[in-house]
């Protein structure tokens, strides 16, 4: 299975209307457009789980750059979420 990010995604843009996108390269499990907790409204990027690595990578190659609502989007695979630091910022203060 494959982690896509899928960024520069149109305020607009729907996981119907991504998911549409990556189907014509293969089996898409999932789509998440992320969205801000306060106002519910798109954060303009997300992610696609496909099952098959040869279908996932072929999607991000076609994709990446492709024009989707006036924005050229930017497709690539997806890294780990980086660790935070539970220090909240305040790493190295002095008090």
């Amino acid at each position: 299975m494959k982690n896509i990010f899928v960024g520069n995604l149109s305020f607009d843009a729907t996981e119907n209307s991504v998911r549409t996108m990556f189907e014509a390269y293969g089996s898409v499990d999932r789509v998440s457009i992320i969205t801000d907790r306060d106002t519910g409204r798109a954060k303009g990027f997300g992610f696609v789980e496909m099952s098959a690595n040869s279908e996932a990578d072929r999607a991000i190659a076609e994709l990446n750059g492709r024009d989707l609502d006036g924005r050229a989007l930017n497709i690539n695979e997806a890294r780990p979420k980086a660790e935070r630091s539970s220090a909240g910022g305040q790493r190295g203060a002095r008090w």
